[in-house]
Order: structure tokens, then C-alpha cells, then sequence
């Protein structure tokens, strides 16, 4: 007889090391949080939040929605439109902001649910996801690169900041050499499905689940679309996707600049620097939406290069308000949304369009129930007397006696 109670025992184990994670998670924030505060004169801080102008508000909120805007740009599902984009984008992202640790896969699967309601198959989908990913990595590894560029031509290089920038240039060369590999030939492809499907079984094997298979022609499958969706679409991709990371940095520069740190105490490529590596930090998801390791590296950094701890501080969490908590409200928005539109009827196809059939006097109104028929058909004795009337018009007529 098969055991059947592996798997449920399986599930509470796998529940309990979540809500774990979960717990060190949050603490983690707390201790990041407390750690950032203490010391700082926090009165100070929300004068500097509050003493901002009109003007430089409603400046913060356009760029912020032009950053919100260019996460839909990236086209990575053709034909989808830009709301509907949005739409999913925005509550996916707002899963992934609030929920620790499985955040992430749930707001994968959120978008599932949303391509395939929209009548995208899971390989679409899949394809959409992964190269929309495999771009942000790019990105992510590149910033850095061209942010210490930037400042050693304006004269601060230093061994350090070689040394990070050489071994950035190495790592993205290194992704984009084993994704340019994957996409020329099919049988690279096939073996790394096999490769990264046995790691998968041993991690799994790990925590009691089952091992993975048919990995290597789900590889193959995503190379076939990946190269039908780069075929017109690798320009675009790749233009759109450095401008919403852009989009990004200017919330970041903009907020320091409207609470007071000017250029002279930290520049726009130092700035760069700091932002560029923070986006890095967030590449392991250690707390939802990066909350309190975004704010430790933002702070610290721009700090240390010689901004005012209170004034970099108000920036910091202006930028994360628009950032972090603005696409948690609006994704909400967007869930529900979505949602209810799945509850609405749907339209009757265009195969199946049944034209109104006009009304005639005399005639049955159906939609009233228990009508009959009035006169909708001449009576038996009607039609007699009429046929008789018929006749004699017909020997009386002038015509008829001819």
C-alpha cells in the first residue's frame, strides 16, 4: 500500500519554515529601521519632508507616475495593450511588496492568472516573464558598471571602485554570453533545461519534494519564443526596459534635490553609484519589496558620501513612498479591478449576434409572459368572409363584366 501520509506531513513542515522566514523577515526590517533612526533627529526629518514646496511636490508625483508608467512599456507581451499591462504589473507588484518571503511566487502567479484570463497560454507567459527578468538582470548589472565609469572620469576613481567595476563588467559579460549561447544553439539549450532541472531535484529532494522533469524542453520551448519575441523586439526591450530603471534613479535624485542636497555635497553619478547597488541588493528577496535594505544602503551611502544625515534620510523615505508604498495602493486597486471584471458577464460574440427583430402590429410581444397572439393570423370565419367579399367585388366590378 502507498504511504499517503508523506505528503500531507510535508505541507505543515513547509508552512511552519514559511511563517518562520516570514517572522525573520519582519524582525529583520524592525532592527534595519531601528537601526537607521537611531540617532537621527526625526522631528528634523519631517520638516524637511514638510517644508517642500507645491511646485516640488507635484513634480515628485509626475515623474513618479511617469516611473510607474515605464514598468508597462517593456514589450515583452505583445498585443496586451498598456492597461491591461499595467493592470497586472501593478497588482503583482503589490504582492511581492507585502507579502515576506513567498511574495515573489505568488505574485508569479498572480500573473499567470491574469495572461491566461486575457487568453495567453502559459509558454507566453512564461516566455514574457522570463525575458522581462533575464532584462532587468542585465540592467542591474550594468548600472553599476556605468555608474563608477561616470564618476572616474569626473576624477574620483579609486582601487576599490576599479575593482568593483572590473568584476561587474565580468559578471554581466559572463550572463550575457550564456544567454547569447542558449538562443544560437538548440542542444545548448536542451542540456542546460537537463542541468538546471537536476539542481532544481537536489534542492527540492532537500526539503521533501519531488524532483523536476521535462526540464530540457521547456528550455527549448522558452528559446524558440524568446527568439520569435527578439526577432523585432530586442531594440525596444532593451530601450524601454534602461528607461524605467532611469525613471527609477530620477525619483531617487529628484527627492534629494527638493528636501536640500544639492550636487556639491552629493552629485548625480555618486548618486547613481548608491542607486545602481541598492537595485543589486534587491536581487535576493530578504524582505518584501526590499523594505529596510533598500533604506540601509540608500542611507548609509549617500550618508557617507556627504549628504545630511537628516535631509538624506526625508529623501530616502519620499523616495520609497513613491517607489515602494504608491504601487501597493494602486496594484491593490488593480487586483480588484481585475477581479471584478472576471465577475461581469461577458459580451455575446460577434458569431453569435442575434439582431433585434423589430416589433409589428399585431403580433405577439414575447417579452411580456402569458401574451397571446391578437389577430396575428386571420380566424377561419374571418377568412371565409373575406374570400365570399372577394367574390363579388369580382362580379361587380366594371372590369370583371367586360
Amino acid at each position: 500500500m502507498v504511504d499517503q501520509r508523506k505528503p500531507t506531513s510535508a505541507t505543515p513542515r513547509s508552512r511552519l519554515r514559511l511563517v518562520i522566514q516570514a517572522v525573520l523577515s519582519l524582525l529583520l526590517v524592525v532592527a534595519i529601521f531601528w537601526y537607521l533612526l537611531h540617532g537621527i533627529d526625526r522631528g528634523q526629518v519631517w520638516v524637511e519632508i514638510t517644508a517642500m514646496t507645491p511646485l516640488e511636490l507635484v513634480t515628485l508625483l509626475v515623474i513618479a507616475a511617469w516611473n510607474l508608467a515605464t514598468y508597462a512599456l517593456v514589450p515583452v507581451t505583445p498585443g496586451l495593450g498598456f492597461w491591461r499591462t499595467m493592470m497586472m504589473l501593478q497588482a503583482a507588484t503589490a504582492v511581492a511588496n507585502t507579502v515576506p518571503t513567498a511574495g515573489p511566487a505568488i505574485g508569479v502567479g498572480l500573473t499567470y492568472r491574469m495572461l491566461g484570463s486575457w487568453g495567453y497560454s502559459r509558454s507566453r507567459s512564461t516566455t514574457a516573464m522570463l525575458v522581462s527578468v533575464v532584462w532587468n538582470s542585465f540592467v542591474k548589472l550594468g548600472l553599476p558598471v556605468l555608474a563608477l565609469a561616470l564618476v572616474a572620469l569626473q576624477g574620483n576613481a579609486s582601487g576599490a571602485r576599479v575593482t568593483t567595476a572590473l568584476v561587474g563588467v565580468a559578471a554581466l559579460v559572463a550572463a550575457i554570453a550564456v544567454f547569447t549561447l542558449l538562443l544560437r544553439s538548440q542542444r545548448l539549450a536542451e542540456r542546460f533545461g537537463l542541468l538546471a532541472g537536476r539542481v532544481a531535484s537536489r534542492l527540492l529532494g532537500l526539503v521533501g519534494r519531488p524532483p523536476v522533469a521535462g526540464w530540457e524542453l521547456a528550455t527549448a520551448k522558452f528559446r524558440n519564443r524568446t527568439r520569435e519575441l527578439l526577432q523585432d523586439g530586442l531594440v525596444p526591450i532593451t530601450a524601454a526596459t534602461l528607461v524605467s530603471h532611469l525613471s527609477l534613479y530620477a525619483v531617487m535624485l529628484i527627492s534629494l534635490r527638493h528636501v536640500g542636497v544639492s550636487d556639491a555635497e552629493v552629485s548625480w553619478a555618486q548618486v547613481l553609484v548608491v542607486f545602481a547597488f541598492a537595485r543589486l541588493a534587491t536581487v535576493l528577496p530578504f524582505t518584501p519589496g526590499g523594505i529596510g535594505v533598500v533604506e540601509l544602503v540608500l542611507i548609509g551611502w549617500l550618508t557617507a558620501a556627504g549628504g545630511d544625515p537628516e535631509q538624506v534620510t526625508a529623501a530616502v523615505l519620499v523616495y520609497r513612498a513613491l517607489t515602494w508604498a504608491l504601487p501597493i495602493l494602486i496594484g491593490i486597486c488593480c487586483y480588484v479591478w481585475w477581479h471584478q471584471s472576471r465577475l461581469r458577464p461577458s459580451p455575446v460574440a460577434a458569431g453569435d449576434r442575434r439582431m433585434p427583430i423589430p416589433k409589428v402590429e399585431g403580433t405577439a410581444d414575447t417579452h411580456r409572459p402569458h401574451t397571446q397572439p391578437r389577430d396575428s393570423q386571420p380566424r377561419s370565419e374571418q377568412a371565409l368572409g373575406l374570400g365570399h367579399a372577394m367574390k363579388r367585388e369580382r362580379i361587380t366590378s366594371p372590369k370583371g363584366n367586360r
